[in-house]
């Protein structure tokens, strides 16, 4: 009887010694996710740039906003889901920009609006109606500045490809033909945010 007694409490103490392991883990995961959200920084004049637009037409989103800064390397998070109300980020993800904007140095990118440049151009745009194309689904985009003002004529669209790679990593991603070009997991979670939206969001590149 001892012995069931014994066997029953140590399975007990297993048990709840397990629990306490989870739980630590899982809050540990949760503040290591927030601290790297809480050290990445949206450009807040850019923040303040989409603000005014979204104040002078209410045909855009005034709650979410997409910002992409194109210092960062490509193999760092630098697609940004913004939250315009509380200013802070939301989602973050990997997103390539175009083989044009490459330069003889790592790291240093130069842009461009002209049409077949396969450059990324700088700027905000608004995100238009999907569509399926040879990507499978992506989004029309339409650019709202001078230094993007080809972008519908370019055909530079948001959409995914699949060697984009979902996780950070040291080093360099692949380019793309000058759109913003996410992996398919990161993709997916955008267009939720996208095609939910009762209002255009918008997007801003810079650098």
């Amino acid at each position: 009887m001892k012995k069931i007694f014994f066997a029953s409490l140590l399975l007990l103490l297993f048990f709840i010694g397990y629990k306490i392991v989870v739980k630590r883990y899982e809050s540990s995961s949760l503040e290591k996710e927030t601290s790297l959200l809480a050290d990445k920084k949206v450009d807040q004049t850019q923040v303040k740039e989409v603000k005014r637009i979204i104040k002078s037409n209410k045909k855009y989103n005034e709650k979410i906003a997409f910002f992409i800064d194109m210092k960062i390397p490509s193999g760092k998070n630098r697609f940004f889901v913004y939250d315009l109300v509380n200013n802070q980020i939301l989602d973050q993800g990997l997103v390539a920009h175009g083989s044009g904007s490459e330069t003889n140095i790592k790291g240093k990118l130069k842009f461009s609006n002209v049409p077949n440049s396969l450059s990324t151009s700088l700027g905000k745009y608004s995100i238009g109606k999907h569509y399926n194309g040879k990507f499978g689904k992506a989004y029309k985009l339409y650019g709202l500045d001078k230094t993007n003002s080809n972008a519908f004529v370019r055909d530079i669209v948001f959409h995914y490809y699949y060697d984009v790679p979902y996780n950070e990593q040291n080093g360099y991603i692949c380019n793309s033909y000058g759109c913003p070009m996410v992996n398919k997991k990161y993709f997916e979670r955008m267009a939720k945010i996208i095609d939910t939206s009762k209002s255009d969001i918008l997007m801003s590149i810079y650098y």
